[in-house]
């Protein structure tokens, strides 16, 4: 067992978690979760239960940083999902991201893709028509302030200072009246505030809220590009096939943790909307591993990713 299930099985132990989901009705089969503080920074889909299952494989797991900001997401559903615009690979050094937008934006009627050293604070401020997108996708860097939350940054292309990436507080500017979904498929995005005692906390998921967006995908540590990219697709391809939100990524971290290599492999040669360069780059890859071998099984690599959505 790795350190990180060691801790996921030992909160889970701490917070009396198996005790409280026996008082929830057998037919219950989605959970929202508005942590308090500290666990915040937790990835409660993944604690460990006694029968050795994982939270998310007992229910659909969604997240809201508080009532407040639930509230507002219930009364703010966009239900389009046909015009993407994605912020890739801005500095350049995130071999996967690459693979991870020009694969998902296959699923979109429309795209706006600012690529590489394109994706500069100028490019995405001057953009005039963010009120008609339905998906903002950022394959990028990431960092959160925890002294200044505020000025928590997304890193954009040609940032030799800080003034040139987004800032969480300018992420409050942008309309985002008809956006399903903001995916930051970055590091530390899903990080709070959580030293504020009341229940207005402050992160990148929640500016996102208020900015307008229903929904919010974003992790609590750095993921590798390859895992982050493989779960990303997947997210993507089940969201297509209507799945919400919170259904859609719960199935993908479960589809990645129990996919043996050979399932892996079937899978990436299938996926059609992949290049060629790509499926022979990512077969490669994989021939380090057994065939049935769980390559990924272990939560590090699936458990970063959150829900934050009705």
């Amino acid at each position: 067992m790795s350190e990180l299930s060691f801790y996921l099985r030992n909160f889970t132990q701490i917070l009396n978690l198996d005790e409280i989901i026996s008082h929830i009705p057998q037919q219950c089969q989605k959970i929202i979760l508005i942590p308090h503080r500290f666990l915040h920074l937790l990835p409660i889909h993944a604690f460990i239960l006694n029968d050795g299952s994982y939270l998310l494989d007992r229910y659909e797991v969604t997240y809201s940083p508080s009532c407040r900001l639930l509230q507002l997401i219930k009364n703010q559903q966009h239900p389009n999902f046909e015009k993407l615009f994605a912020i890739q690979n801005p500095t350049e050094d995130l071999i996967y991201t690459d693979l991870e937008v020009e694969t998902i934006s296959s699923y979109f009627d429309s795209a706006e893709i600012l690529a590489k050293e394109k994706a500069t604070k100028t490019a995405f401020k001057t953009y005039n028509d963010f009120s008609s997108v339905n998906c903002l996708h950022f394959s990028c860097h990431g960092y959160f302030n925890i002294n200044y939350p505020l000025e928590s940054s997304l890193l954009l292309a040609n940032a030799e200072t800080k003034t040139e990436n987004l800032t969480l507080a300018e992420v409050f500017e942008v309309n985002l009246s008809k956006c399903r979904l903001v995916t930051l498929s970055t590091c530390e995005t899903g990080l709070t505030d959580f030293r504020d005692l009341s229940d207005e906390y402050i992160s990148f998921p929640s500016s996102f809220i208020y900015a307008g967006s229903s929904n919010v995908v974003s992790n609590l540590w750095i993921p590798d590009d390859l895992y982050a990219a493989l779960l990303m697709i997947k997210f993507y391809q089940n969201l297509h096939q209507n799945f919400t939100v919170s259904a859609a990524l719960n199935k993908a971290q479960i589809w990645l943790r129990d996919s043996t290599t050979k399932e892996l492999q079937e899978w990436i040669k299938n996926n059609h909307l992949m290049s060629a360069a790509s499926v022979t780059h990512l077969s490669e890859y994989l021939l380090w591993f057994d065939l049935d071998e769980q390559p990924f099984e272990e939560p590090f690599y699936w458990a970063a990713f959150s829900a934050i959505s009705q």
